[in-house]
């Protein structure tokens, strides 16, 4: 069993979630629905075996916000 960490944010009308260990992510109508939607994605994502050298493992993690002037 492989443990990820993921975050979830809204972009318009739908939820988006992306994993934080590798590069995949998904969206739903529901917060619930986006999660799982990732778990299924994730575990396409590693069938096979492909990708297990693309995984990153994530320890603590915190989320901030900061405005640049662009």
């Amino acid at each position: 069993m492989r443990q990820f960490k993921y975050v979830i944010y809204r972009e318009d009308r739908y939820f988006v979630a992306q994993c934080l260990n590798v590069d995949v992510s998904s969206f739903g109508e529901t917060i619930d629905e986006a999660a799982a939607n990732l778990k299924e994605a994730v575990e396409l994502y590693f069938e096979g075996n492909e990708g297990c050298g693309d995984y990153h493992d994530i320890g603590e993690v915190l989320i901030g916000e900061a405005a640049i002037h662009a």
